[in-house]
This record gives C-alpha cells, sequence and structure tokens, in this order.
C-alpha cells in the first residue's frame, strides 16, 4: 500500500468514525426540534474541525491557523453541554483525544486525557446500577484517542518508507554512477596513456627502424583491445582485478615507456577487496607516473606490519602540475577506505613523490 492510498483508507475510516459517534446526537430531537438542530450544528462543528485537524495531520504537517483550529474543536466539544440537556461532550471528546495524540508531546496529551476521563466520569455519573455505562464513555476517549492516532502514525510511517526507498533508489544510482566514472577513470586512464606512448614512440621508429614501429604498433593494438574489454567489464560491474598482475603490467609498460622499474612484493594473501584496491592503486599511481612526471626510475613495494599491507609507489620525477591527480587520488582513497585503510601522497627527497597505500590484510 503507497501512502497516497493509505491516506485515504485511514481518512476513511476516521470519518467512519466521526459519523458513527455522532449519529447518537440524532436523539436530542427527543427533547424538540430546537435541541435537536442545536444538537446537529454542534455536530457539524465538532465534524468540520476535527476533520480539518486529521487532514493536516494525515499529511505530517500542522493545519493552517493551529493552535487555532484545535481550540475551536475543544470549544466545539464541550460547549455544547451548556446548551443542551444532559450534554453531548462524552460523544465528541474520543476525537478531541485524538487530536491531542496527534499535535501534542504524549505527556502533555496524556494528561489531558486523563481530566477529560474524569470530567465525563463526573458529568456521567448514573449512580451505581449504570456504571458500567459511565466506564464505557470514560474508555472509549483513551481507546478511540490512540485508534485515530495509530491511523495517523500508519500513513506517516508509509510515507516516510516510501520517501526512504525513493532516496535509497536514488543513492544506488549514484553509488553506481560514480563506480562507472571511478572505474572508467582508473582504468582507460591506463591504457590510453600507453596508447599514446606507444603510438609516439611508433612514430618516432617508424623511419629508422619499421620493424620496431610495426611491433610498437602491435602493441599499441593489444593496449587498445585491453581497453575495450575494461569498457565492457565496468558496464556488467565486473572489476576483479589482481595485484601481481597488475605489476607485471605495470612494470612493462614503464620499462617500455623508458622508466627503469622494479618490484617488490610480500607474499601474503589479501582478501578480495584489499587485493583490488591495491591493483587499482598500482593502476593510477603508474598512470600518474607517465602522465604527470618526468620520472627516469620507479619502484613498487608492499610490506606487511599491523595486520596491514602497505604498498607504496615511487619516482624520481615529481608530478610536472601539482594536483593535476587529485580525481584519481580521490577515487583512490575511497577504495582504500572501503578496504578499512587509507591513502597518502608526499614529496620525497631530490624531487621525488611518494604514493602509499595502506589496507587491512
Amino acid at each position: 500500500m503507497n501512502s497516497s492510498s493509505a491516506r485515504r483508507f485511514a481518512g476513511g475510516l476516521i470519518t467512519a468514525v466521526s459519523c458513527a459517534y455522532m449519529v447518537i446526537a440524532l436523539f436530542y430531537f427527543a427533547w424538540g426540534a430546537f435541541y435537536g438542530l442545536l444538537a446537529a450544528l454542534a455536530l457539524l462543528a465538532v465534524i468540520v474541525t476535527h476533520w480539518v485537524n486529521m487532514r493536516a495531520g494525515l499529511r505530517g504537517v500542522r493545519p493552517a491557523g493551529f493552535p487555532a483550529t484545535l481550540v475551536l474543536q475543544a470549544v466545539a466539544t464541550y460547549l455544547p453541554d451548556v446548551l443542551l440537556p444532559a450534554g453531548m461532550s462524552a460523544l465528541a471528546t474520543p476525537l478531541l483525544a485524538g487530536t491531542l495524540l496527534v499535535y501534542l508531546p504524549l505527556g502533555r496529551a496524556g494528561l489531558l486525557i486523563a481530566a477529560m476521563m474524569a470530567y465525563e466520569g463526573y458529568m456521567i455519573d448514573y449512580g451505581l446500577t449504570f456504571a458500567v455505562i459511565t466506564l464505557f464513555y470514560m474508555i472509549t476517549i483513551p481507546a478511540t484517542g490512540g485508534m485515530i492516532w495509530a491511523l495517523v502514525r500508519f500513513v506517516r510511517v508509509t510515507a516516510e518508507l516510501e520517501q526512504a526507498r525513493a532516496e535509497l533508489a536514488e543513492a544506488a544510482v549514484l553509488k553506481e554512477r560514480l563506480r562507472i566514472s571511478r572505474d572508467l577513470h582508473d582504468g582507460l586512464g591506463r591504457s590510453l596513456t600507453a596508447i599514446a606512448l606507444k603510438g609516439d614512440l611508433a612514430a618516432r621508429l617508424v623511419d629508422r627502424d619499421p620493424g620496431a614501429a610495426r611491433a610498437e604498433v602491435g602493441e599499441l593494438v593489444q593496449v587498445a583491445r585491453e581497453a575495450a574489454q575494461d569498457v565492457r567489464k565496468v558496464a556488467r560491474g565486473y572489476r576483479e582485478m589482481s595485484l601481481a598482475g597488475e605489476v607485471d603490467r605495470a612494470v612493462a609498460l614503464l620499462e617500455s615507456s623508458g622508466v627503469r622499474a622494479q618490484a617488490h612484493l610480500a607474499d601474503v594473501k589479501l582478501p578480495e577487496r584489499s587485493e583490488q584496491a591495491l591493483a587499482w592503486a598500482v593502476r593510477e599511481g603508474i598512470t600518474n607516473v607517465l602522465r604527470h612526471s618526468r620520472a627516469t626510475t620507479c619502484t613498487i613495494t608492499t610490506s606487511v606490519r599491523d595486520g596491514a599491507v602497505r604498498l607504496e609507489v615511487a619516482n624520481d620525477g615529481a608530478p610536472a602540475t601539482p594536483g593535476a591527480a587529485n580525481g584519481g587520488l580521490t577515487s583512490l582513497a575511497e577504495r582504500a577506505a572501503q578496504a578499512g585503510g587509507s591513502c597518502t601522497t608526499e614529496p620525497t627527497g631530490q624531487g621525488g613523490f611518494l604514493l602509499a597505500v595502506e589496507v587491512a590484510a
């Protein structure tokens, strides 16, 4: 049941209960037409003010003019006691109790309802013979009021759950967009950088060493195919990567670009999330080395300490444009945090640069 259906259902039920209580007022015609019409007008005032309050309550707001609307309902409830024989508040008080529970804090509403019950117990004193009747009218005040409050809460909770589901769906969409954006940046960044480097190298070799140029073009085509596979994997949400595989590709790419590369990996079995976080860190780190630095050497090392695995990607050429890789480093920090770790960057001596990522072992 959606919130609109729940609101219609609760509104119809509250209206039916109001009318059922008020039908008893028709017996005032037994005292004459004047008292019957007066009772009908009082009935109309009670129903209108109660419905104004409940209509707003079902929507989770207060009616315009509140608390005047609450005061008007109280006046419409108790004024007939002065004008009509035997009074009429016992019929309308349960509805007022519902309004109090909806709009006032529970403690304050409880005190007022207790006072209303005491008042009705005093007004409807038929003696011991009819004590059951008096008790019945007193019990209907909290019982009917509680039912009205429960109906209003049912509608509000339904609306809140509906809104929460919409927000969760929107959050899931945003999360998926972020994943796709992050994976495309991290994955295609390395591949496109490699394609550009190999294309430049092939262009320089085409005249003096056609064979080497053809080899570079062949590798360029292979990198392009891998990039196409990466795009398909991102679209399917399949992102399984291995740290060792990424390091091997990184070393090969660095050496083909003229950067001396060394890798020293600790022999440790990592959880899947931690391994993928470090694999993405290697990919992003090497992409930044090739794209944003003038490095001649680069080392990739992992070490284990205090239940955490630390990956370091160090090079001897700081980024030519500080902050150029902030977008990728932000995504690395997010991945590291999801794996229970952190990501830091810092310059080292003699123009070097260090990317460090720690994850849970």
